[in-house]
């Protein structure tokens, strides 16, 4: 058995990790359309940078995107995931299904309302607008995330806390948010992503070139009649990396945040 499961999990590492593999190998590659090279030609470099040049300048509206994303909605999501966990009041119900309904709604459907919205506000072409817009789609899924491990913690904790004299605005952040990290770091994940990928609105609300998220840049190699496949590989490898290495850093926190919100101890 335990040769089955080193077997299955070296199949799931081959396939996963393929087409980075692929993207790196073709981006390396002179001639594209030659006979596929099964190693990276170290000596064609170049082409590996040669989507650099745009994407530098992308990227780092895409971070303001994804981390705007991430703290704007954790910031929201944990003030109402506390809310709906712990108080009773009128209009809960609906309160919590108006958050889950917002995810049976596809994108593009809200899009010509959306953008009279901005329009209006003056939030067009501007990086804040699309950190808004990817807020209201991710904050609701991490809502629920939290309200799910918050209501794992016994209330006599917070109990015990008010009697050692806690003060009622301190249990939050000093008494529950630090036994829901994991779960704040499921959530940072999910968000971090929604912003990270952001396409649709971009496409929509932004005009200026050098406003563009990497996503929409990396759109703009393929060509109607030419795609130079090789630079197109290279920016996508660039725009991978970093989503990448936001993950391995907080891998080992998101299966543990999506399935549990038990108090440690």
């Amino acid at each position: 058995m335990r040769v089955l499961r080193v077997a299955a999990v070296l199949v799931l590492v081959v396939v996963t990790a393929f087409p980075l593999y692929w993207m790196i190998t073709t981006a390396t590659r002179k001639d594209v359309f030659a006979v596929p090279s099964w190693w990276p030609d170290l000596g064609n470099l170049g082409g590996l940078v040669a989507g650099l040049g745009p994407m530098l300048g992308w990227l780092p509206n895409s971070a303001f995107v994804a981390f705007g994303t991430t703290l704007l909605s954790l910031m929201m999501a944990v003030l109402a995931a506390y809310a709906l966990s712990r108080f009773r009041f009128k209009g809960r119900g609906v309160f919590g299904f108006a958050l889950f309904a917002t995810q049976m709604l596809p994108e593009a459907l809200i899009v010509v309302p959306l953008y009279a919205i901005f329009l209006a506000l003056g939030l067009l072409n501007q990086l804040s607008g699309l950190v808004l817009a990817n807020t209201a789609f991710g904050m609701p899924v991490a809502v629920w995330i939290l309200k799910s491990a918050m209501d794992r913690i016994p209330v006599e904790i917070e109990e015990s806390a008010r009697v050692d004299g806690c003060p009622r605005y301190a249990i939050l952040p000093q008494i529950v948010l630090p036994l829901v990290m994991p779960s704040v770091a499921a959530a940072a994940v999910i968000t971090f992503f929604e912003g990270w990928n952001e396409y649709l609105f971009a496409s929509t609300f932004m005009v200026d070139k050098e406003k563009w998220p990497a996503s929409k840049g990396l759109a703009s190699y393929v060509g109607e009649f030419v795609t130079p496949l090789g630079t197109v590989m290279s920016a996508a490898l660039i725009f991978t990396l970093p989503a990448i290495i936001f993950f391995l850093l907080v891998q080992r926190r998101i299966v543990s945040g999506l399935t549990s919100g038990a108090v440690k101890g």
